[in-house]
């Protein structure tokens, strides 16, 4: 993912992965989210906008599942793989 910059009061970075839907969003606060299955019109769309934390707000926000990184947590993967069961 390549990380853009935003001119936002509110959101300092973001970045998108189209293969896997994932948004993630860096605030200015630091915080760290991931939000998934986010369709590539939505990015592009957020791209776009005006306002990155307005349309945030529409468009994002409360829409997508979203988890927030910590970052002084071991990487943990941002999707979890299949879950094996034996008997």
């Amino acid at each position: 993912m390549t990380q853009i910059h935003l001119n936002s009061t509110s959101l300092n970075a973001a970045a998108y992965a189209g293969q896997t839907g994932v948004l993630k969003l860096e605030f200015r606060s630091g915080a760290v989210y991931h939000y998934f299955a986010v369709p590539v019109p939505t990015w592009q769309e957020f791209l776009g906008a005006e306002s990155s934390g307005t349309y945030f707000n529409r468009y994002i926000r409360n829409r997508f599942a979203y988890v927030k990184i910590d970052p002084g947590a071991a990487a943990q993967p941002a999707i979890p793989g299949p879950i094996s069961v034996t008997e």
